[in-house]
């Protein structure tokens, strides 16, 4: 019985059938708590709509579910947060390495959670595409994650057997421990599945017909969001309901229970490491959140917190005023240019923002939140759209990819890192600006290639990259300590450096 107390799910005696296709025949296990599982994929192969059916699953049988997201996406975490509605973050082991990581998963968490973590791009694909560090593998390895691999098989026949060895023969940690079969017919699954077992001494645990209206649809920055796919929590209620019909809920959870226990180095509290803030009055960071601005790291919100802020969201598209006292200006990334059209039209939110940063509000503005900082944003066909005019410039879309990828950022002086000290973040981005600025030097991390950007002084940062405040948490700091001297009535004339 003392053995028994130890786990949070007991199944006994699990019997499941499919017409003739047996998928359990009497199986008994424990599922200990805190348990982890990664679905893994190449790009494309369904490992958003299969972990989103997976969530909801999970959550229909009662289950505690925290979810993850491997590498630098903000959309696949809002799919996420939309089924077990609550956050989903960011793991990524360019960003912390492989400790700060773990710690970073671990993060309170009280272990009675099932863990689900999605990969990015293909299973083996790192820095440059050819590193194994930022990888999803190199994720798992570290947190010690066992893998189910989601192969999409529209089309194949037999070749899909040696395409999941190929994937077997480099794992090297043998952490691959199931195979789902993405937009494959019921009949030729059961052909295939017993051959695939049989040769590859993997289990196979089921398939998804393709559905068309199942599928998530991309556009230049990624999956469309979840707000603009019409009924899509009852889409993915049915993802579940076919999951739950094709795929052994129960041999997922039980490779789940089988992720080793992570060992990290003593966790420093947060509340220890920022003692020495000091903070007088508590800043009010006014934060971007709404159909335009939507592109946040949890952790990075979370951060900001724990150095003391309080966080107000607010839309640029719909409010007509900053919450009443701001100290602070967070735009994030996202698709302005879609809405250009109505963030022009709201011109008293445009004067507010003006107004502020002209105050000396510290701003910090990334991508998206730069665009919308500028004069005006033009679109493919040149049409200028009127945005906020604080910086003296225009921005133009490229109809191409600008920049895309990691990059360690270096400030040429110090305003919101120490001297010498870097923050990575990445670059994705098809908008191109007048004035991208030079007060930050970009460095890529395979090729060690440099080119200057974003525009810096005392209290304003605004640029292309997107920052990952836990790798480097003085940026969140010294942002929150600006906002607290602006209450006190430090910046109080506009910087005119543009």
């Amino acid at each position: 019985m003392a053995e028994e107390a130890k786990n949070y799910v007991e199944l006994r005696h699990i019997n499941k059938t499919f017409k003739n296709y047996k998928a359990s025949d009497d199986i008994c296990f424990g599922i200990e708590k805190g348990k982890l599982i990664g679905l893994l994929g190449p790009s494309g192969s369904g490992k958003t709509t299969i972990t989103c059916a997976i969530l909801q699953t999970l959550k229909d049988m009662g289950k505690q579910v925290v979810s993850y997201k491997c590498g630098p996406d903000y959309i696949d975490p809002m799919f996420h947060q939309r089924v077990i509605g609550i956050s989903s973050k960011n793991l990524d082991t360019f960003f912390t390495g492989e400790n700060d990581t773990r710690k970073l998963l671990l993060k309170n968490r009280t272990g009675e959670e099932i863990a689900v973590i999605e990969g990015v791009m293909g299973l083996y694909d790192g820095l440059g595409g050819v590193r194994e560090e930022g990888s999803s593998y190199h994720l798992a390895k570290v947190t010690k994650t066992p893998i189910i691999l989601v192969v999409d098989a529209k089309g194949m026949g037999r070749s899909v057997i040696p395409l999941i060895a190929g994937f077997l023969a480099y794992d090297t940690e043998h952490l691959i421990r199931g195979v789902i079969l993405n937009r494959m017919s019921k009949s030729y699954y059961e052909i295939i599945k017993p051959l695939i077992e049989a040769e590859l001494q993997i289990r196979v645990l089921g398939y998804l017909a393709e559905r068309q209206q199942l599928q998530i649809q991309s556009r230049h920055l990624g999956l469309h969001l979840p707000g603009e796919i019409k009924e899509i929590q009852r889409q993915l209620e049915v993802a579940a309901e076919e999951l739950q019909k094709s795929v052994s809920i129960e041999t997922i959870i039980q490779i789940a229970a089988s992720a080793e226990t992570i060992e990290i180095e003593k966790i420093t509290e947060t509340t220890e490491k920022i003692t020495s803030t000091e903070l007088i009055t508590k800043p009010l960071i006014a934060v971007a959140r709404d159909e335009a601005f939507c592109f946040y790291y949890e952790d990075n919100l979370l951060l900001l917190k724990e150095y003391g802020a309080d966080i107000a969201y607010f839309s640029p598209l719909h409010d007509k005023e900053l919450p009443e006292g701001s100290s602070g200006l967070l735009l994030g990334g996202g698709y302005p240019e879609l809405y250009a059209k109505e963030l022009e039209e709201n011109t008293a939110m445009r004067k507010e923002i003006k107004a502020a940063v002209e105050s000396g509000m510290p701003v910090v503005a990334e991508c998206g939140g730069f665009l919308y900082l500028h004069t005006a944003i033009r679109d493919r066909d040149g049409h200028p759209y009127q945005m906020a005019g604080v910086l003296p410039a225009a921005c133009q879309d490229t109809k191409k990819l600008v920049r895309f990828g990691y990059i360690e950022l270096e400030e040429k002086e110090s305003h919101f890192l120490e001297v010498g000290t870097r923050i990575k973040g990445h670059e994705f981005h098809y908008f191109d600006s007048e004035k991208n600025g030079e007060d930050c030097m970009a460095v890529k991390p395979i090729t060690g290639r440099t080119y200057p950007c974003v525009i810096e002084k005392e209290n304003v940062w605004m640029g292309f990259p997107h920052l990952y405040y836990p790798s480097n948490p003085s940026f969140a700091d010294h942002f929150v300590k600006k906002a607290e001297q602006y209450l006190g009535g430090k910046y109080g004339e506009f910087l005119s450096f543009f």
